[in-house]
């Protein structure tokens, strides 16, 4: 059935101006998304196809062009689509950063540190350069792959708060096997980096972990 014969209280776009984004399913918000169906599936049932296969909206997001084109119905203009609409929630979040303290702000950083690592299939760090009224000033990957305190370098994360002018700095990483808990390894990386930051005058703010669409603060457990 086409999603224009279902009830109107039914309907993704009805529903969500009638009660609201919150009350809709991720089904329901990727259908909108996807606008048209195919034939003999509505918008519904290809956002829950693309859900199933993904697992959640998270692995959606970043799912590689090449695989998001081999489900039947997307493609390379829905694949675009689905970057810009990213990135534009990716720069809204950091404008915010930008203009406020971010202890006063935790949901906006964590929304934007999911955005940016989660679902992501490799390790990445990631610093938050910050003013010293705790403003976001810039926000860098710098490293990729396996990380520990071997790969990822105190000198450079200090030669970048130094070019950067930063007075303090949020550290993040994530974990793709989808575990939030942080190894011992990571406790010994922030404890490398804290120190080498203060010899600097940085402080380090906190240190987030990603898995999963969920985010796990050092500050919060007492590790920082």
């Amino acid at each position: 059935m086409s999603i224009v014969d279902w009830p109107e209280g039914e309907r993704p776009r009805e529903k969500l101006l009638a009660r609201g984004a919150a009350a809709l399913s991720d089904a329901e918000l990727l259908a909108i998304f996807l606008r048209t169906g195919m034939k003999g599936k509505s918008a519904v049932d290809l956002a829950r196809e693309l859900l199933t296969k993904y697992g959640s909206l998270t692995r959606v997001f970043a799912a590689s062009q090449q695989d998001f084109c081999k489900v039947p119905g997307m493609g390379p203009a829905k694949f675009v689509q689905l970057q810009a609409v990213l990135e534009m929630s990716r720069r809204a979040l950091q404008e915010e950063m930008q203009c406020g303290d971010t202890l006063n702000s935790p949901r906006v950083v964590r929304d934007y540190l999911k955005l940016l690592l989660a679902g992501r299939s490799q390790e990445v760090f990631l610093v938050l350069f910050l003013d010293t009224q705790h403003r976001v000033i810039a926000s860098e990957e710098l490293f990729h792959g396996t990380l520990s305190q071997t790969s990822v370098y105190p000198r450079e994360v200090v030669k970048r708060a130094l070019a950067h002018n930063a007075a303090a700095v949020i550290l993040a990483h994530n974990h793709p096997s989808g575990i939030t808990e942080p190894s011992s390894a990571d406790q010994l990386l922030t404890s490398a980096l804290k120190q080498a930051l203060a010899l600097v005058d940085v402080t380090v703010l906190d240190h987030f972990v990603v898995a999963a669409g969920q985010t796990l603060s050092f500050a919060e457990r007492g590790l920082i």
